[in-house]
């Protein structure tokens, strides 16, 4: 079944005639459509994808499973997309309330008269959330690029290095892999730690420094997401019993994600155990978030967030301690849900590693 299939099924189900998507991620999701303008219009049983004139061999290349259609100026977007419509016969049209800006809904409005706009939650977010075995794989890909990334890292960071450079290496490293940062890089040391996402500076690591390396690697369009946090030199007692005990959280909570449960559940057991030593007042975001196409892709897991774990879907599983005047650490893996629980997707040692310098 294709992924247009896919979205003709759930606007079955949802009682949608039909929905423009906008978004591209769902877009590549939907078409394969890699540039940075589209729009999808999907019936129940029809549909077609509009671009302009930049992509039109682009998009004939990349979308298979949908009519391709392009136009060029003087025409605009909203004008071609109300042609479109009313060729479709379409009266109600769904679109993503959490995506659609105003203007564009009011261009909309406006060019398609007569026909009646209907905000509505994008149903290929929920579809997305489960990974067919390619994605699986690309994301598998993505993690063994950012496993060795780490792997070089440890080797370069010492006394005197800066956190730049250490940024710099890891740029390097990606282009000699045919890989792309997946976001922003965190690599940051010392009291910089106690910051859940700090940016590298030239700040020079110190021996007895918290280094804590966010990174991912992005290939043929997915994500991967590792955090570690190590330390140069010998550790301090407080740092190491701070690190065993987010360490046993951790791993706690990539064991109870399987299918059934639920992620609110599971954030709440990384709380219950860095309770035990009154650190789960440190731990101030969600426990996870979706992965895949997007770094943050759809699904959250938090203690505010009602979600099912379900076969398919891809996790990042990240309990963090931030102390301000002390240092943070976070350790995360990526995790895919299997029928009988998970499988861990990073294999970057979750020990603590202590550089010797």
């Amino acid at each position: 079944m294709t992924n247009v299939e896919r979205l003709q099924e759930a606007l079955v189900e949802r009682e949608i005639p039909a929905v423009v998507i906008s978004n591209m991620p769902a877009i590549y999701w939907l078409t394969g459509f890699t540039g940075s303008f589209g729009l999808a219009v999907v019936t129940r049983d029809s549909g077609v994808f509009l671009t302009d004139s930049r992509y039109t061999i682009q998009a004939t290349e990349q979308c298979s499973d949908l009519p391709v259609d392009s136009f060029r100026s003087p025409q605009k977007a909203e004008e071609f997309l109300a042609e479109h419509v009313a060729r479709l016969g379409i009266s109600k049209l769904a679109f993503d309330r959490n995506h659609v800006t105003v203007g564009t809904l009011e261009k909309w409005t406006s060019a398609l008269s007569g026909v009646e706009l209907q905000p509505a939650n994008d149903p290929i977010d929920d579809l997305r959330m489960i990974k067919s075995a390619e994605e699986v794989a690309k994301v598998r890909h993505c993690c063994g690029v950012s496993d060795q990334a780490l792997e070089m890292l440890i080797t370069k960071a010492r006394p005197g290095v800066s956190e730049l450079e250490l940024f710099w290496a890891f740029e390097d490293f990606l282009r000699q892999h045919s890989a792309t940062s997946a976001f922003d890089p965190i690599m940051i040391s010392g009291l910089k730690t106690a910051r859940p996402h700090g940016n590298p500076s030239e700040k020079l690591l110190e021996k007895g420094d918290l280094i804590t390396f966010d990174l991912g690697a992005c290939v043929d369009g997915y994500n991967s997401d590792i955090t570690r946090t190590v330390v140069l030199g010998p550790a301090s007692d407080q740092q190491r019993e701070m690190y065993e005990q987010l360490l046993k959280a951790q791993c706690a909570c990539v064991e109870a994600m399987k299918p059934g449960v639920n992620g609110r559940d599971v954030d709440g057991l990384a709380r219950t155990i860095l309770d035990e030593q009154d650190l789960a007042q440190y731990f101030g975001h969600g426990l996870g978030h979706g992965l895949g196409a997007l770094v943050h892709d759809t699904g959250r897991l938090s203690s505010t967030v009602d979600q099912d774990i379900k076969v398919g879907q891809i996790w990042t599983i990240e309990p963090g301690v931030y102390i301000e005047g002390f240092g943070g650490m976070r350790i995360e893996d990526d995790i895919v849900i299997t029928e009988n629980g998970r499988d861990v997707l990073t294999a970057f040692p979750k020990h603590l590693i202590e550089i010797d310098c």
